[in-house]
């Protein structure tokens, strides 16, 4: 057993490093800095052929960057495309062999933490697993929500300014681009995607769905499905994404209030249904022999019972039952024999008394 925790904690700390390393690598200055003069000469040039090359370039380190430890990732991942999109919707970027190597590391260091603390190798390899692999997706789910609703706060603003701009008799096309240069945040990098996709070619309502189905937000979708009508349709356009703008503000308002209405009941429901678990982990941090029960098997509870409980104390003394049983019964018959004599005692002293007195009456009578 000590071979095998020696193992264990030797691969958690190969994989602790692993991910240090991994988090820790990251480009050379020089690499920083030309990508950096690239991303200011796109985004001040007015030249379709810069922005060309640029969209090439992406293109081609996308397709660099898919290593055989990303391959190797893609395999073991039950479904690759929604994790890849989930992370995509977090803004950074991270890619899928980064994954699944924070993933493995938590679950090798909580599995070898628990070994070392006592716990029965299944429960912590159970433990571990579900550790590693439901902290990197909560860690995500976070990210893709605060990014969301960054983008959801940002985005009438950017309507707005869209909308100004029609008014000034600008093209749909510039103000997309306007509003990538003004507005900052998750809004500047989705609209700057749609303005280089335009800039290569693509439709822009491609692009903004292409958009659309990486956010996933119905108020997006709501701006898409309102440009395409527009195109189909005519009319108004500006007046058209001012009445969304109005919209999308009153969506926000009504949301804010319902989640002020149901706050204080969700943090009765938090606290009462935590209560339990965290009763658990203090009884089991002062006593842990009292806890430790739950985690170990029948033979061993009775084998504890056994330990503590005296067989021989609990059995019957049949020899003694029947002595004491003798000596009361010879009791009983000594004191019924006692009473009897009392009684025939009595009875003479009577008799004797009441002939004496019939004696003395004849003689008084005489």
């Amino acid at each position: 057993m000590g071979g095998y925790t020696l193992i264990l904690v030797a691969f958690g700390m190969l994989a602790a490093l692993a991910v240090v390393y991994v988090a820790a690598s990251g480009p050379s200055a020089a690499k920083s800095t030309n990508r950096r003069l690239d991303a200011v000469r796109e985004r001040h040039s007015k030249s379709n052929e810069v922005a060309a090359q640029a969209q090439l370039k992406r293109i081609l380190a996308n397709r660099q960057a898919g290593t055989k430890m990303d391959s190797f990732a893609t395999r073991l991942i039950p479904n690759p495309a929604l994790l890849r999109r989930r992370l995509q919707q977090t803004g950074k970027s991270w890619t899928l062999a980064q994954y699944a190597s924070v993933s493995g590391g938590v679950s090798v260091l909580v599995i070898a933490a628990l070994v070392l603390k006592g716990l029965p190798i299944l429960l912590a390899l159970f433990v571990g697993l579900f550790i590693g692999i439901g902290i990197p997706h909560f860690v995500v789910g976070k990210l893709i929500k605060r990014r969301i609703a960054k983008f959801t706060s940002k985005f009438a603003d950017a309507i707005d300014l869209m909308v100004r701009g029609l008014r000034s008799g600008l093209p749909i096309s510039e103000t997309v681009g306007v509003v990538a240069d003004e507005i900052p945040g998750p809004v500047s990098e989705e609209f700057r995607q749609v303005a280089d996709k335009m800039k290569i070619g693509r439709t822009m309502e491609a692009a903004l769905q292409d958009s659309a189905d990486r956010l996933g937000t119905p108020e997006f979708q709501f701006f898409v499905i309102t440009l395409a009508i527009q195109r189909e349709t005519g009319g108004n356009l500006a007046e058209t994404l001012a009445n969304l703008s109005d919209v999308l503000r009153k969506r926000t308002a009504m949301k804010l209030k319902i989640r002020a209405m149901s706050s204080e009941s969700k943090a009765s429901a938090w606290i009462v249904g935590s209560l339990p678990f965290i009763v658990f982990v203090l009884i089991s941090m002062v006593n842990w022999g009292y806890m430790g029960r739950f985690f170990i098997g029948q033979n061993d509870q009775l084998r504890d019972l056994g330990q503590h409980d005296d067989p021989s104390e609990h059995r019957p003394d049949h020899h003694g039952d029947r002595r004491h049983d003798r000596g009361d019964d010879a009791r009983s018959h000594r004191d019924l024999r006692g009473a009897a004599g009392h009684l025939c005692r009595d009875h003479r002293q009577g008799s004797d008394g009441e002939a004496g007195q019939g004696a003395q009456r004849a003689a008084r009578a005489a």
